[in-house]
C-alpha cells in the first residue's frame, strides 16, 4: 500500500458514488455482490468511469471480507471488469493485483483453491490474470505448495508464456525481507543512517582517476528494466539508470565514492550544492533487491502499490539489468553469480537526493571489474525541491 495513495472517485462530482459505497458497504456480500451486478448492466456512458470504479471498490471489499462465496463474487467481478475493457490501462492492472493480495491475506486457502480448477487455453481469458497473481501472492507466503490444482494451473501458465509464470513458487532465501517490516529500519535517510548499517567503501585517488575514464554504455532496453521497479510503483522523479565500461579491471578497494562522483550522472550534477558529504557504502544482494520489490509494492507518495506478485517480478528484472544479464537465466543461478558483484548504496547532498522521503542509488560492479551499472531513484517532488 502507498504512503498517500489516492483512491479515483475523491472529488465533489463523485459524492453522490461515495454515498453509495458507503450504503453497499452496509449490505451483506450477497447483496453487495447483486447490486454490483446491476452497475455492470447499466454501467455505460457519462457515468461509465464512476461505476467501474465503484465495482471494482466492491470487488475488493468482497475479497477483504473472509467468505468461501466471497472469494467467487470478487474473482468474478474482476472477471467482468476486465472483460467489459471499461478500464483504464492503469486501473486494469491495479484492480487484480489488488484483489489477488486481498484474496490472499484474508481468505482460507481451500476457498481460493476452486479458481483453479478449469485450466486456461489462452492468456486472453481476463480470469486468467487474477490467477496468476494469486499464485504470485501465495508463493511470496509460501502457500499452495503441493496442491495439484494450483500446480497444474502454474505450469500451465508457464506454456502460455504468462511473465510470473518464470518466478518460482516458493520464496527464495534471498528474498527473506520482501514485505517484512522490521521496526527501526525505515529508508535510509541520512549518511549517518547509512554507516550505521553498512560498512563504508574507501574514497581512493586511484578510483577517481579511473572513473574520470570510463566510458558510456548506453542500452535503453537494460535501463528501462532496471528503472521499473520506480516506474511502476509511481515514485516523484524518472529514476536514473546508466552503464558504463572500464579500460582496465578496477580494483575493489578503489570501487568507492571517489569513483561514483566522477561518473556523469544526473543524480549528482551539483554535488556539493547542500551541506554534507558524499558517501557509499557496502551493501549485499539481498539488500538491493528487497529495495527494489519495496519500490513497487509499496509504491511511490504519490503513486500505489502493484501488489506483490508483480512487486516480485519487476524486482528481479531490475536486478537483472543492473548485473546485464539475460532473462533466461534462472533465478537460483542469477543468485550464485549476484555474490560474485559488488554492491554499492551511496548517498550525496546534490538537488537529487533530498533526505526528506525515500532516495535510493546503487552502484554495481561487474566480476569482470570493468563494468559498472547505477540507478538511482527519488521519491521527492522535483518542484518541492527545499532549500539547502
Amino acid at each position: 500500500m502507498s504512503h498517500n495513495q489516492e483512491t479515483p472517485g475523491d472529488s465533489c462530482s463523485d459524492r453522490p458514488r461515495r454515498e453509495e459505497l458507503q450504503h453497499l458497504a452496509e449490505l451483506e456480500p450477497e447483496a453487495r455482490y447483486e447490486a454490483a451486478l446491476r452497475i455492470c448492466a447499466v454501467g455505460d456512458g457519462s457515468q461509465g468511469a464512476s461505476a467501474t470504479r465503484t465495482v471494482g471498490r466492491i470487488a475488493e471489499t468482497l475479497a477483504d471480507t473472509r467468505s468461501r462465496h466471497c472469494v467467487t463474487f470478487a474473482a468474478d467481478l474482476v472477471s467482468r471488469l476486465l472483460h467489459g475493457g471499461a478500464m483504464s490501462p492503469g486501473e486494469g492492472d491495479r484492480l487484480p493485483r489488488s484483489v489477488a493480495a486481498k484474496l490472499v491475506r484474508a481468505q482460507h486457502l481451500r476457498d481460493i483453491e476452486p479458481l483453479f480448477v478449469e485450466l486456461p487455453d489462452g492468456l486472453s481469458d481476463p480470469a486468467v490474470e487474477l490467477r496468476a497473481c494469486l499464485l504470485g501472492e501465495l508463493a511470496l507466503i509460501g502457500s499452495g505448495d503441493g496442491r495439484r490444482s494450483l500446480e497444474a494451473y502454474a505450469e500451465r501458465l508457464g506454456e502460455l508464456g504468462h511473465p510470473l509464470a518464470r518466478l518460482p513458487r516458493t520464496r527464495l532465501d534471498i528474498e527473506h525481507r520482501f514485505a517484512v517490516r522490521v521496526r527501526g529500519l525505515g529508508s535510509v535517510k541520512t549518511t549517518k543512517q547509512l554507516r550505521s548499517r553498512f560498512p563504508e567503501a574507501p574514497s581512493t585517488d586511484r578510483g577517481a582517476a579511473v572513473g574520470h575514464g570510463v566510458s558510456d554504455a548506453r542500452d535503453d532496453g537494460r535501463a528501462n528494466a532496471a528503472a521499473r521497479p520506480f516506474r511502476a510503483g509511481g515514485w516523484a522523479r524518472e529514476p536514473e539508470a546508466r552503464f558504463f565500461t572500464l579500460p582496465n579491471p578496477l580494483s575493489l578497494d578503489d570501487f568507492g565514492i571517489s569513483f561514483i562522483k566522477e561518473l556523469p550522472l544526473r543524480c549528482l550534477a551539483g554535488e556539493g550544492g547542500r551541506r554534507g558529504s558524499a558517501l557509499a557504502c557496502v551493501t549485499t544482494p539481498d539488500d538491493v533487491l528487497n529495495e527494489l520489490f519495496t519500490a513497487s509494492y509499496v509504491g511511490g507518495v504519490n503513486g500505489q502499490g502493484q501488489g506483490g506478485a508483480y512487486a516480485r517480478l519487476y524486482a528481479w528484472d531490475s536486478f537483472y539489468a543492473l548485473m546485464g544479464m539475460p532473462t533466461g537465466v534462472p533465478l537460483l543461478e542469477a543468485v550464485r553469480r549476484a555474490a560474485d558483484h559488488r554492491w554499492l548504496r551511496f548517498m550525496a547532498f546534490t538537488d537529487w537526493f533530498h533526505h526528506d522521503t525515500s532516495d535510493l542509488a546503487f552502484a554495481v560492479l561487474d566480476p569482470t571489474r570493468t563494468r559498472v551499472a547505477v540507478l538511482a531513484a527519488t521519491d521527492t517532488d522535483v518542484h518541492r525541491d527545499r532549500p539547502a
